[in-house]
């Protein structure tokens, strides 16, 4: 925790709220996702990086596994990255990861149409970018811890 602090421009303040993505951290998501979903279709932006990483608290953990989540894809399965923009790939893993981490199915749930609303599209859409992504990812979404620490050296440099 500590780590992910300091090294992704939180500072060393102990009340410092780690449930939005800091600048630099959202400039590496708009550059990653920009290069790995090249669409020029509803291509992602810092503002939008900004205003969904603000509305759905995005953490930088859920940051962390999207990019394992994404370079999975980019070694499995390119072909569903040459068929979905950056914009919706940045909305949707960030979901999917944010799910994973934190959706216990009582008081932390993690709905759709609230992600759709803090990524301006509707619920359907939300429903079937899930499915597709889930479906090109073949539903590998634990991670070993390893692999957020190989991510996190990857941001710091």
């Amino acid at each position: 925790r500590e780590r992910v602090r300091k090294r992704l421009y939180y500072g060393l303040d102990k009340d410092c709220s780690l449930d939005n993505l800091s600048s630099p951290v959202a400039d590496i998501a708009v550059e990653l996702l920009q290069k790995v979903a090249p669409s020029p279709i509803r291509r992602l932006q810092k503002k939008y990086v900004s205003h969904v990483s603000r509305e759905a608290c995005i953490s930088p953990c859920s940051m962390m596994l999207a990019l394992v989540y994404i370079e999975r894809l980019r070694h499995r399965n390119p072909e569903y990255l040459q068929q979905i923009s950056s914009s919706d790939l940045f909305l949707i893993s960030m979901m999917v990861a944010s799910k994973y981490l934190y959706d216990e199915g009582e008081e932390e749930e993690v709905f759709n149409d609230e992600w759709g609303a803090a990524g301006k599209v509707d619920v359907q859409t939300m429903n079937t970018l899930e499915m597709n992504f889930l479906s090109a990812i073949d539903w590998s979404l634990y991670t070993d811890p390893r692999e957020l620490f190989e991510v996190l050296s990857w941001l710091e440099g």
